[in-house]
């Protein structure tokens, strides 16, 4: 290996292990080193309430999402008087290798194998594996009969989930066990499948991390009673996917997108030493989306790659991700995204109100939703919910819907909204308020309807009161 690259290896692990004992990062190992729960301290910065992250290095950190003991989380938590209906949770799959690779170098050398001794470790992989290996005896919906159900390459396909996003979700799985089943009895001991609703988009990644949530979350992962359904769009936006309007919004996006990154001169003077580094054209290093690779080489503390004419390295890195933080900036004081996400968003949430009505009147299926999806598909649902501080979904980011009853009024039934373990509910524009009024920790159900049946369309401006309408009305 190249002397430079060396260093830059250890300084990239330096820098890792610097930032780690900053944000007071756990390795999954801590318990045996006197780490106990009431000395764990919380990793994950609140999402919408701390400063937002301005140093690319400590983004990636959060980005990579390194599994850990378990997180402090708030899911679960009400009054007493309160009971648990029914839980619906997104979220994006595990960590991967990356979809794209830098022209004319070398694939990066990561092994997609699961190794119940290697780290990172969870005391159920090597049983998921056992299970997984054995074939599954469950139903999916087509095309998904035809994905692998765990990744098991030495060198990794593009895009395949790693052992450390197996371990994210595992992780997960248990944690929402651990609130939902063993302390609210979410599910009875004889759970049927009606009474979960699980679905992926088409992709291995999302299958994989799926499977692996629910294996951690199942005191009895029964293949006969599993049933994924598949979402063709990562919108989930099933038979409700065309809106040209909403891809108006994204064209302008976009468009802002482009225009910001012809302001960055330094970000420009980056991609052409890169270019130039690894011998190809800046548009062609820029199509390939350099920073996909580079991120995921970071996570894995991998040396970024060298050649006769130079190594990329950790300045390249930054400016790259520092631009990336100030397009999230920009991109929320212009406000563009938000019609698109607004229209992106409204099938997924309509299709949560319609099963969160229908458990308030006492159904029985579909208690406990899943849906393993990405960060284009969380993103979205995040700006239309008002949580514009909310950080861009990292790997293995979860965002759950929580349905409660109060036991002394059974007639009144409220939401509680998590992401990443942090309670987001009176900072979303529907519920803002709401908590100046009420000691009640939560957001009355008919806040959350309102908002989905009329408000969201009211944000856009357009006069327009259904989907249809909004997506065909002309754009401005």
């Amino acid at each position: 290996m190249d002397k430079q690259n060396r260093l830059q290896v250890q300084q990239t692990v330096g820098e890792n292990l610097v930032w780690r004992q900053r944000v007071h990062l756990i390795p999954v190992s801590a318990a045996k080193n006197g780490v106990t729960g009431k000395n764990r301290k919380r990793i994950m910065p609140d999402p919408v309430t701390e400063p937002p992250v301005t140093d690319p290095v400590y983004e990636a950190l959060l980005y990579c999402n390194i599994p850990r003991v378990a997180e402090r989380s708030m899911e679960g938590h009400a009054p007493h008087h309160f009971k648990l209906v029914s839980v619906h949770v997104f979220i994006r799959h595990g960590d991967r290798y990356p979809l794209y690779v830098i022209p004319k170098t070398k694939r990066p050398e990561i092994d997609c194998t699961l190794v119940a001794n290697r780290k990172p470790y969870h005391p159920k992989l090597e049983a998921f594996v056992s299970h997984m290996s054995k074939g599954s005896g469950a139903s999916f919906e087509s095309p998904l009969h035809s994905l692998p159900l765990y990744p098991s390459h030495q060198l990794c396909e593009m895009g395949e989930l790693t052992q450390t996003g197996v371990v994210q979700h595992l992780q997960n799985g248990q944690l929402l066990r651990d609130v939902y089943l063993k302390k609210h009895r979410l599910l009875p001991s004889d759970w049927s499948t009606e009474q979960l609703r699980l679905e992926t988009t088409g992709k291995s990644r999302t299958l994989q991390s799926g499977l692996a949530l629910l294996y951690g979350f199942l005191p009895d992962f029964d293949w006969k009673k599993i049933y994924f359904r598949h979402q063709p769009s990562a919108l989930f936006c099933s038979g409700n996917c065309y809106c040209p309007l909403r891809n108006q919004y994204l064209e302008k996006e976009q468009r802002r997108q482009y225009l910001l990154r012809l302001k960055n001169r330094q970000l420009e003077r980056t991609y052409e030493e890169m270019a130039r580094i690894v011998d190809t054209s800046t548009k062609q290093l820029r199509a390939a989306n350099p920073i996909d690779a580079m991120l995921c080489l970071f996570c894995h503390n991998v040396s970024f790659p060298c050649t006769r004419n130079g190594c990329v390295n950790m300045e390249h890195f930054k400016v790259i991700k520092r631009h990336q933080i100030e397009d999230e900036s920009e991109r929320r004081e212009k406000k563009l995204y938000l019609g698109y996400a607004l229209l992106g968003a409204h099938p997924i949430l309509n299709q949560t109100v319609g099963r969160m009505r229908r458990a308030a009147e006492g159904r029985k299926e579909e208690l406990f939703a899943l849906s393993s999806a990405h960060d284009v598909t969380l993103a979205p649902i995040l700006s239309a919910l008002g949580l514009t501080e909310a950080r861009f979904p990292r790997f293995a980011a979860r965002l759950i819907f929580e349905l409660w009853q109060d036991r002394e009024k059974p007639g009144e039934h409220s939401v509680r909204i998590l992401y990443d373990g942090v309670d987001v509910t009176f900072h979303t524009s529907f519920c803002q308020d709401h908590h100046k009024r009420s000691p009640k920790p939560m957001c009355p159900l008919e806040n959350f309807v309102r908002f989905v049946k009329r408000d969201m369309f009211v944000a856009l401006g357009s006069g327009s009161t259904n989907y249809f309408d909004a997506c065909h009305r002309e754009g401005s």
